[in-house]
């Protein structure tokens, strides 16, 4: 899809630097899918300890108990 979009120059440039992606096109959407990532990644936060999956995670890491 096309678009015009009025960005600034010196952020698409630092952002190109930053992630050695050479095309504009490449790290708008790089950018967007990090945002979207972090979206994500935020809405399943208020889930945090809110969900029991009955995983016994010594068993699962191969950890035997001291006690």
């Amino acid at each position: 899809m096309r678009t015009t979009l009025d960005l600034p120059e010196a952020l698409i440039d630092e952002a190109m630097k930053a992630t050695q992606i050479n095309t504009k096109t490449k790290v708008i959407i790089t950018a967007l899918e990090g945002l979207i990532r972090k979206s994500k990644i935020s809405g399943l936060k208020q889930f945090k300890g809110k969900v029991d999956l009955g995983i016994d995670m010594d068993a699962v890491r191969g950890r035997k108990c001291r006690y």
